[in-house]
């Protein structure tokens, strides 16, 4: 099913009508405004999108009797005077994609037409169950239409109303108006109106309509009818009921004015990450008015592809730089934020606790299932989770091997392409590079291994040596699929595998011996290099440097006393960077599982909260943490952030791991599984670790195979296509960028928001998304380059 786009049109004055409980007159304020609009000789119309009850009650009918006029429509009607989702058991249910389709549909036909004012009643109180269970709050949300709060005028409703209108806003919903009845007894509409005023939203006491006759005979429905068009007639011309209508054709106009002014403000105020701003424009900047599920709401003032609305789904295929894991605008973890703030708010962390940093430490250990941890340490973003690390393996290397930095200089060991962040620390700790060759301070510390890539080109997948490295590490190789590649088991007893580890035990013999070098750590980006290129690194050679690094300390002080005895590490630490591939990005709860290697030291980080609060965690073995322990509070490791754990983002990042956790075991994968399990089910390995993506094996069969794509790869949820440069490629190649803008207009469905590192374009989900977004991405993808 296609997504749906927010609700907001020039022509249209759109609103959703929520009522702080059931039976609180949503239908009876929904009259009056529709009349209020009628008689000032504009088109009002009125949707229902489910109704249940007797036909001649329906609240439409009560629109159509006393409306002036206006236009009515119910979508789907139930007989029963229950809730809907009790009517809707014995009937066709519409899908909650459905019934967002037709209401959009409707709204977007009504916008086309001469209707200047519409209005969309729910059912029963904000969190009433929509026809399939779902809570309306949740249910209508992808609408995000601006809010008419009716509030409860009854004993008890002062409550209820502040309860509704604090859903709503934690949803993300624009609440613009309040109204309800007065009742000079409770008088809440004086107390309402003192606590929305403090909000700047307005709100509108109306008068009570007159009541129903006891007796309904012929007579008494004449006098009653008569006595509610007098009702109508009155109430709708109401000074504060007509002030209202303009204040809410005022927001609607001012809104889209300054969507329309944001991308030319930015550019003149903002000063964007990894941007060139030479020769950028303001169209090149994207105006994203909400987000939720997997799209971002992007302003789309004068888009052929869908012109009569001004916001238009975009599928954000970067998963807002690697964070999101559970969809933008989750219920379930703005709730748990917004408990932790209430609860706590952010609270000094040094020498003190918090349940949700210790209940985060605990159940991350728990899902890392790495022996060797013992201790968390917590920062708030991947680069300082990183410095925090290389600041622990350097220390555990020279308390081992009695060095003194001071006076030496210390290395590390990595790969070519390695990246861990911006900070200043942990630059050093990468290549000269785009990213940190003009940075002043870059020294660039250690040593970074070229090493065999995992692509598939022409429908196969293989290993492809650096021509430099041929000699030494034997020629490229074919598997018969991912899940064979991955066999590690086989393949460290092989030939290759010998090649790979008496090359990087050479190497790291030579830099030490003869160039005097002195390294203090071993730092991977298991299985996939991100920002430097979505390199996909042969696991067989990670997880050889490893073992020869762990295998022969010897090689690291051939000339020094001899090292501290009994080490849980051996060699180096080791350092796994899965800030980016950590946490089921890859489709496990890490990416270590691959190599089957368990580091000394881990950062994980963006999919940590599910991609709604910063936060980092640095997780160490004792040993570790022990290189730190003196009577000196010098040799403390002297490192911490203003929001070190902050509860927010601990609490979201518990419910987060749990949520993540519980999918990988209730089968919400298992359709993505079997398609991966057939293909290694196909080769002569049956017995192969389990490898699977998102992404499906035919479709990078089949973009594998065309011209412009020199190769491709997808795990977990990341895709990633490298199209044929002539210039080389590289991270200043500009060749993605066209099939970047092919994918931003998109289709009839959505476009797309995606990202390049120079000639590759790299697509992301969540893990969360839902196939049909998947294949309709495919089908974008395939248009675009078959």
């Amino acid at each position: 099913m296609a997504p749906v786009g927010a609700g907001l049109w020039r022509t249209l004055r759109a609103h959703q009508v929520y009522g702080a409980n059931t039976d609180v007159g949503k239908t009876i304020v929904s009259t009056v405004l529709c009349n209020a609009v009628q008689r000032q000789k504009q088109r009002a119309a009125f949707l229902k999108p489910v109704s249940t009850g007797a036909l001649d009650e329906a609240d439409d009918r009560h629109l159509e009797r006393y409306g002036a006029g206006a236009l009515t429509k119910c979508l789907y009607q139930f007989d029963e005077p229950v809730s809907p989702h009790i009517a809707a058991k014995s009937k066709t249910i519409p899908r909650d994609d459905d019934l967002l389709a037709s209401i959009h549909q409707t709204l977007s036909g009504w916008a086309r037409s001469d209707i200047d004012f519409a209005l969309v009643e729910t059912a029963g109180g904000v969190h009433s169950p929509g026809p399939n269970g779902n809570s309306q709050a949740d249910l209508y949300r992808p609408l995000r239409l601006p809010i008419v709060l009716v509030a409860d005028s009854r004993l008890g409703g002062i409550s209820s109303s502040i309860s509704a209108y604090e859903s709503l806003v934690m949803r993300g919903y624009d609440v613009q108006s309040v109204l309800l009845f007065r009742d000079d007894y409770y008088q809440n509409h004086d107390y309402l109106g003192q606590f929305f005023s403090k909000k700047s939203i307005p709100l509108v006491h109306l008068p009570a309509p007159p009541g129903k006759p006891v007796q309904m005979d012929a007579d008494a429905q004449r006098r009653d009818e008569e006595a509610m068009h007098t009702y109508y007639r009155q109430a709708s011309q109401e000074s504060e009921i007509l002030r209202l209508l303009e204040e809410m054709s005022l927001t609607n106009k001012t809104r889209i004015e300054r969507l329309e002014e944001m991308t030319e403000k930015a550019k003149d105020l903002i000063w964007y990450p990894f941007t060139q701003h030479q020769g950028m424009q303001a169209k090149d900047i994207t105006v994203i008015d909400s987000a939720h599920d997997d799209y971002f709401q992007t302003f789309n003032s004068g888009s052929s592809a869908n012109p009569d609305s001004e916001l238009r789904p975009t599928f954000d295929a970067s998963a807002s730089w690697w964070t999101q894991g559970l969809g933008h605008g989750n219920p379930d973890l703005s709730l748990s934020a917004a408990y932790a703030a209430g609860r706590y708010g952010h609270v000094m962390f040094a020498g003190a606790v918090h349940e949700p940093a210790l209940s985060l430490a605990s159940d991350l250990l728990e899902t890392l299932d790495n022996p060797r941890f013992r201790k968390v340490f917590y920062t708030d973003n991947g680069s300082t989770g990183m410095e925090v690390a290389i600041k622990m393996g350097l220390r555990a290397a020279c308390d081992r091997y009695g060095w003194d930095a001071s006076q030496e200089k210390i290395n590390i060991l990595g790969l070519r392409g390695s990246y861990h962040g911006d900070t200043i620390g942990v630059m050093d700790c990468s290549e000269p590079s785009t990213y940190n060759k003009k940075v002043e301070w870059y020294r660039g510390r250690g040593h970074w291994f070229d090493f065999p890539l995992v692509k598939m080109v022409n429908g196969k997948w293989k290993v492809e040596v650096p021509a430099e490295l041929k000699e030494d590490l034997g020629a490229d190789s074919e598997f018969s699929s991912l899940g064979s590649l991955f066999d590690l088991n086989n393949r460290l007893s092989s030939e290759t595998s010998g090649r790979y580890k008496a090359y990087i035990h050479r190497t790291i013999k030579d830099l030490v011996e003869t160039h005097g070098m002195k390294f203090g750590a071993l730092i991977l980006e298991p299985v996939i290099l991100g920002a430097g290129g979505m390199l996909f690194c042969d696991p067989l050679f990670q997880r050889c440097l490893t073992d020869v690094v762990r295998e022969h300390p010897e090689l690291f002080s051939p000339n020094a006393p001899a090292a501290k005895e009994s080490p849980s590490w051996s060699g180096l630490p080791v350092i796994f960077d899965e800030v980016f591939t950590g946490l089921y990005r890859l489709g496990r709860p890490t990416s270590a599982s691959f190599l089957g290697v368990h580091p000394d030291v881990g950062v994980n980080a963006k999919l940590l909260t599910g991609g709604l609060i910063p936060l980092c965690t640095t997780t160490a073995s004792k040993e570790i943490f022990d290189a730190f322990s003196s009577p000196e509070k010098s040799d403390a490791l002297l490192h911490g952030h203003s929001y070190t754990a902050h509860a927010m983002g601990c609490t979201v990042a518990v419910d987060s791991l749990k949520t993540m956790s519980k999918l990988d075991k209730d089968g919400s994968w298992d359709g993505y599984r079997a398609d991966w399990k057939e293909v290694a089910s196909s080769s002569t390995q049956e017995s192969t670790p389990e490898v699977w993506s998102v992404w499906s094996n035919g479709l990078l069969q089949d973009l594998s195979s065309a011209e412009s794509v020199e190769s491709v790869f997808a795990i977990g949820t990341v895709l990633s296509i490298s199209l044929r440069d002539e210039q080389g490629g590289g991270y200043t190649s500009n060749v993605a960028k066209g099939l970047q803008q092919k994918l931003a207009v998109g289709g009839d469905q959505f476009n797309v928001h995606s990202r390049v590192l120079g000639n590759i374009l790299y697509l992301m989900s969540s893990v969360t998304s839902k196939p049909d977004s998947l294949r309709e991405m495919e089908r974008l993808l395939r248009s675009s380059l078959l």
